[in-house]
């Protein structure tokens, strides 16, 4: 794991706080606004924290500071707990693509939206994943546990209404893309 960050994002007042005190931390403090995030590329920061007065809107990462004013030693722990739950959810997540998919909260990331999944929906592409392409068959078996012989239209209707909330969320209809061999993710 690399060096840490924490963004403190629309909030130059807390930022300059954080500044005095910074030679205290282990992790590197940087200020930045909303033009400013939505350009940033959080996929190349191997450890870093948001923080927000205000809400995060599916800012991944992030930390909001709603109960100030609060002492500095408590917020300093709150940052440093923030940290450390990134870490543990960094190790329980998938990259697929251009896209993040969590294992513990069954979301698919895209810088910052997010896309709640079922649980049969992150093992579906958990595995086609694994396969690199999966045939309907080993997909009914490995995912469902049906036998192969067994003649249903779930996986076919699975795949459907994900490509349904992928297009929705992400405007993305070129994720699972099917062709003789079997499914495959782009």
């Amino acid at each position: 794991m690399g060096s840490k960050l924490l963004l403190v994002y629309n909030s130059a007042k807390l930022f300059e706080i954080l500044s005095e005190i910074k030679e205290n931390f282990n992790f590197a403090i940087r200020h930045v606004d909303k033009k400013e995030f939505e350009t940033l590329n959080l996929d190349k920061l191997d450890n870093y924290l948001v923080i927000s007065l205000r809400s995060c809107n599916g800012i991944k990462n992030c930390l909001i500071l709603d109960d100030l004013p609060q002492k500095i030693l408590k917020l300093v722990e709150r940052i440093n707990l923030g940290f450390l739950k990134n870490q543990f959810n960094n190790q329980s997540e998938l990259k697929i693509g251009k896209y993040v998919l969590d294992f513990n909260s069954r979301k698919i990331f895209l810088k910052n939206i997010s896309l709640d999944l079922t649980e049969k929906e992150s093992d579906l592409l958990i595995f086609i994943n694994v396969k690199k392409k999966a045939s309907l068959k080993e997909i009914q078996k490995e995912v469902w546990g049906y036998s192969s012989n067994l003649e249903t239209h779930t996986v076919e209707t699975h795949i459907y209404r994900l490509r349904k909330k992928m297009f929705k969320n992400f405007n993305d209809d070129n994720f699972i893309k099917h062709d003789k061999q079997g499914y495959f993710l782009k």
